[in-house]
C-alpha cells in the first residue's frame, strides 16, 4: 500500500468549555491547515467523524465542518465508528488520495460531551443493543472496563497497585501537555484513595468525557514534496479490522459473548488482529516501535493494549510497566501526550488526536514530553460494535 504524508495537524485544547463542537473542529481544522502550507481552496475532500449521540448537525459532520469553514466545492464524507471514528475518517480519505480522486485531504473530529457517563438518547429502541445494556442492566461503560480489570487480576496477578502506576505514569506525561485538560501529577496513594466507580477501578482509573477536537492535513508523498514537505511523517499503515467469529471477550455493548461449542476460537483475538493488520501493512513489527499512544479508557487497559500489540507476552505487561518501559525515558513509551486519563473522552476526534501526538513526537516537536529518537510510532484504538483501530506512522 502506498505510503500517505501528513502535513499538517491541529488540536484544540481538551476540556469542558460547553460550547458546540464545530468551533472545535474549525479551530482544529484551521490550525492543520495553516502548518500545511496550503490553502483552504486546495482541499479537495472533507472527511469527518461524526458524533451521533449529541444529534444534528453532528451527523453530518463533514459537511458542517465545510459550511463552517466556507464552502469550497470540496467532496465530503462523513464516518460513525464510535471511538474509532477519526480512524476511519482518515481510511476513506487515504482512499480517495491513492485512487486519484483529490490531491489533498481534511480530516477532523470533534465532540461536545455532556455530564457523567456517556448514555443514549432519550426514546425505546429495543433493537439497539448499546441501548439494552443501559435499560436492562445499568451496564454504564465503568462496569466493562471494572469486568475487564478483574479479568486481568485473575488471568495475571495484577493489582490495583499495577493500575495505579499506570495513572501516575500517564499524570507525569500530562504535566507537560497544554493541550491536556487534567495535568495534575499524581502518586500511587493518590490513585487508591480515590472513590471506587466500579470496582476494582477507583475514579483517577477511569477516563472522563470532554470536549475538544483534532485535524490532520494528508495528501500524497509527491503533492508533499511539491510543498517543500521533503520528509514529512508518513502513514505507514491503518488497521479498521472487525472481530473473527466467534468472538469470546466480552465487549461493548455486548452482554453475552460468542459461542466457541462449535466453531474453534481464532489464534488471534480481536485486539491482537487490530495490530496484526497494521503490521503486515507497514511491512514492520513491535520491535520496530519507539513510541505509542493507546487507549486507555482505564487503566488496566493500557496494560492489555501492551499484550494485544506485541510489546511483552500475555501476563508480562505489569512488569514492563514497573521496570520503567513504558515511560518518557524508558525503552517504549506509551501514552506521551498523558492519554485517556489526561484528556477524557472526545469520541470522535480522540482516534485523530492520537495521530496528532505522534506526528509532534517523530518530528520532535514534543517538548518536555519528547521521546528521543522516535522513528516509529503506532495508535491503538476501538469503537463500539467492534470497529478496531490503529494508524502506524514513521519517518
Amino acid at each position: 500500500m502506498d505510503e500517505l504524508a501528513i502535513i499538517g495537524v491541529g488540536m484544540h485544547p481538551w476540556g469542558k468549555w460547553g460550547r458546540n463542537f464545530v468551533e472545535y473542529g474549525t479551530f482544529a481544522a484551521r490550525e492543520a491547515i495553516a502548518e500545511a502550507g496550503i490553502e483552504w481552496k486546495d482541499v479537495g475532500y472533507i472527511s469527518g467523524a461524526i458524533t451521533v449521540r449529541n444529534g444534528y448537525p453532528g451527523y453530518v459532520a463533514g459537511s458542517t465542518f465545510a459550511r463552517a469553514l466556507g464552502f469550497n466545492g470540496a467532496q465530503v464524507s462523513s464516518s460513525y465508528s464510535a471511538c474509532a471514528s477519526g480512524v476511519t475518517a482518515l481510511q476513506i480519505a487515504r482512499g480517495q488520495i491513492l485512487s486519484g480522486a483529490t490531491d489533498v485531504a481534511l480530516v477532523v473530529g470533534a465532540d461536545t460531551t455532556p455530564k457523567g457517563f456517556l448514555k443514549p438518547n432519550e426514546g425505546d429502541r429495543p433493537d439497539d443493543l448499546d441501548w439494552l445494556r443501559f435499560k436492562l442492566v445499568g451496564a454504564t461503560n465503568p462496569v466493562y472496563f471494572g469486568l475487564n480489570a478483574r479479568r486481568r487480576m485473575d488471568l495475571y496477578g495484577a493489582t490495583s497497585e499495577d493500575f495505579a502506576r499506570v495513572k501516575v505514569k500517564n499524570s507525569r506525561h500530562a504535566v507537560h501537555n497544554e493541550r491536556a485538560r487534567f495535568t495534575k501529577e499524581y502518586d500511587v496513594d493518590d490513585v487508591l484513595q480515590s472513590p471506587v466507580v466500579s470496582d476494582p477501578l477507583r475514579l483517577l482509573d477511569i477516563c472522563a468525557t470532554s470536549d475538544g477536537g483534532a485535524a490532520l492535513v494528508v495528501c500524497s508523498l509527491e503533492y508533499a514534496a511539491s510543498l517543500g514537505h521533503r520528509d514529512p511523517v508518513r502513514i505507514g499503515g491503518l488497521s479498521t479490522v472487525t472481530p473473527t467469529y466467534p468472538d469470546t471477550m466480552i465487549d461493548l455493548p455486548y452482554m453475552a459473548t460468542d459461542s466457541a461449542g462449535a466453531t474453534p476460537e481464532p489464534l488471534r483475538g480481536f485486539k491482537q488482529s487490530i495490530g496484526d493488520k497494521v503490521y503486515a501493512e507497514a511491512g514492520l513489527g513491535p520491535d520496530d516501535v519507539d513510541v505509542a499512544e493507546v487507549y486507555d479508557l482505564s487503566s488496566s487497559l493500557e496494560l492489555d493494549w501492551y499484550e494485544q500489540l506485541g510489546f511483552c507476552a500475555e501476563g508480562e505487561a505489569e512488569q514492563l510497566l514497573r521496570d520503567g518501559v513504558t515511560e518518557i525515558g524508558g525503552r517504549l513509551p506509551v501514552n506521551p501526550s498523558g492519554g485517556l486519563g489526561a484528556f477524557g473522552e472526545a469520541v470522535p476526534a480522540q482516534a485523530i488526536a492520537q495521530v496528532c501526538e505522534l506526528v509532534w513526537q517523530l518530528r520532535g516537536q514534543a517538548g518536555a514530553r519528547q521521546v528521543e529518537g522516535a522513528r516509529v510510532g503506532i495508535t491503538a484504538n476501538q469503537g463500539l460494535f467492534g470497529h478496531g483501530s490503529s494508524v502506524l506512522v514513521r519517518r
